[in-house]
């Protein structure tokens, strides 16, 4: 769901969560940190109070939702399970304070092994096992006198879910992706694995969202878990494949061989476990669903949305798609359904592309993009002033052309400067004549009309280049600047589209300043 608001509404639910702060508190809080966006419609915010201490408020758009995070909160909490901690809830539960876990996720701290390929070395290997031991805690100790029916959207995992995840999939992804199919042959076999899928009555708590982004690290490493609000009652199985099939993770095989025994063993302490062959059966027809599950979203959020982090998720995912299919019928029966798939995974936009790899720093191998052919005849190689000073950060701009180019302060000599000027233009109208491209108006009008979209798209592959070669080389400023007529609509949608993009991508600091509009933001580094 998207949840379009104006300036006026995000201030107005600022100004309540800081009413909350100073009820709960009884003082204004000193200083007030806008968090980097996650996956759902909920803003979260850092208040730090006079004395220096910190707590996180949560402003959410739908009660329900927000009702089901703080009652598992407060449930696990009683529990004495590793969560953040409800301080303080608003009377409509559209606001609330929780205590702060930092700023260090599992999935920040194991990126060295993820941009190596899935190359991880052992103190990453230790966080991951470290985790995956305290799953079953918050699965099976955590369900004990949980009342499921406050979970959000629904109290259970049953066969009309799995089908809803399973039919998003096709429409979301199969079908644009344009692959022929008989749809009731599908359907059937669909229908298959959903009966098998919830063959078996569970008592445990299924996170649904467990991945490394959700898990929180506190200086000696152990794990708290956040953004529990969409789980329910269902097969612990879940968890375990959503955890180590994630995509862009790439866990090897080996390694998650190991997880999986880690996991196994950590089970016995809390509940009577299958033997290890059936539960290594149950968890592989998880991990086909989950995969599928994943790539509805991806289709639906990349396709449609057309969000870039979820397109080129899509490759590692149809790896893990591909050595699935290798295991077989037996494993999988349903015939229809994997013939399906594999011809899926042979079409020409998702063939596999092998990557070059070298040495990583620690000594673990890692794909590596900086390599150049070198002749004797070239002598030494000379390095730039701003060589490895690091860490890179990069302004963006909109600007109107009438009052001139901004003006870089760097010292770097600026940047790139692009011209907006040839797409269509929303301030020729009288709607959008005092709006801005920040307004949700002036945004669909731009992506209903397309042509900045594409624009963009190009402007994207650059500016990637660009900054990751910047990273790699540790110089310290980038600029992007948009120009156009009057430095209000196209160019303050692009300014802000990239700068976000950017920093989605690379997780570095992004500043963006509307130039026309005096509207500066900072997006800090993760």
């Amino acid at each position: 769901m998207l949840c379009w608001l104006s300036m006026s509404e995000i201030v107005e639910r600022m100004e309540k969560l800081i009413d909350l702060y100073r009820q709960w508190r009884g003082e204004e809080p000193a200083e007030v940190t806008k968090l980097p966006g996650a996956g759902s419609n909920r803003d979260y915010y850092r208040l730090k109070s006079h004395d220096g201490s910190t707590v996180i408020g949560v402003v959410g758009t739908s009660r329900d939702e927000d009702h089901a995070f703080v009652y598992l909160a407060q449930h696990f909490t009683r529990r004495q399970l590793p969560v953040p901690k409800i301080l303080a809830v608003s009377d409509d539960e559209l606001r609330y304070l929780q205590t702060d876990l930092g700023s260090l996720s599992l999935f920040d701290a194991l990126k060295g092994g993820r941009e190596a390929g899935g190359r991880y070395n052992q103190k990453e290997k230790e966080l991951l096992k470290n985790t995956i031991r305290e799953l079953p805690d918050i699965q099976i100790r955590g369900a004990h006198e949980l009342e499921f029916s406050n979970c959000y959207p629904q109290p259970e995992f049953d066969i009309d879910s799995v089908l809803f995840d399973l039919n998003y999939f096709k429409y979301c992804f199969l079908k644009p992706a344009e692959l022929d199919f008989h749809e009731l042959k599908l359907e059937a076999n669909f229908r298959m694995l959903a009966k098998d899928l919830t063959s078996e009555s569970s008592e445990s708590f299924l996170y649904r969202d467990f991945q490394a982004r959700n898990v929180m690290l506190d200086a000696a490493g152990n794990p708290y878990f956040i953004d529990f609000q969409g789980g329910r009652k269902g097969p612990f199985y879940y968890d375990l494949a959503s955890f180590l099939w994630q995509a862009s993770a790439k866990y090897p095989n080996k390694l998650r061989r190991e997880l999986v025994y880690e996991y196994y063993n950590s089970l016995k302490n809390y509940t009577e476990v299958p033997t290890e062959r059936h539960f290594v059966d149950r968890l592989s027809l998880f991990v086909i669903f989950r995969t599928l599950q994943v790539l509805g979203a991806y289709g639906f959020r990349g396709y449609f949305e057309r969000k870039k982090h979820f397109i080129d998720s899509i490759p590692p995912a149809m790896d893990n798609l591909r050595d699935l299919i290798a295991m077989g019928e037996d494993t999988f029966p349903y015939p229809y359904m994997m013939d399906m798939l594999k011809r899926l995974t042979e079409m020409p936009q998702f063939a596999h592309k092998e990557e070059p790899v070298v040495k990583r720093e620690d000594g673990f191998k890692t794909t590596d993009k900086d390599i150049y052919a070198t002749n004797p005849l070239d002598g030494p190689a000379t390095f730039s002033k701003y060589d490895g000073k690091g860490p890179l950060v990069v302004n963006v701009y909109s600007f109107s052309y009438r009052k001139g180019m901004p003006e870089d302060t760097t010292g770097n000599g600026g940047g790139y400067v692009f011209d907006c000027r040839s797409t269509h233009n929303p301030g020729r109208y009288e709607p959008y004549k005092k709006l801005t491209g920040l307004d949700e108006p002036v945004i669909r009008f731009l992506e209903d009309d397309g042509e900045i979209l594409t624009f963009l798209d190009e402007v994207y592959k650059l500016a990637d280049h660009h900054v990751e070669r910047y990273i790699q080389r540790g110089f310290t400023n980038l600029m992007f600047c948009f120009g156009c007529t009057g430095g209000q609509h196209r160019s303050v949608y692009s300014a802000q589209h990239l700068g976000e993009h950017i920093h989605e991508k690379f997780g570095i600091e992004v500043r963006i300043t509307h130039r026309e509009q005096n509207i500066s933001q900072v997006l800090p580094a993760k």
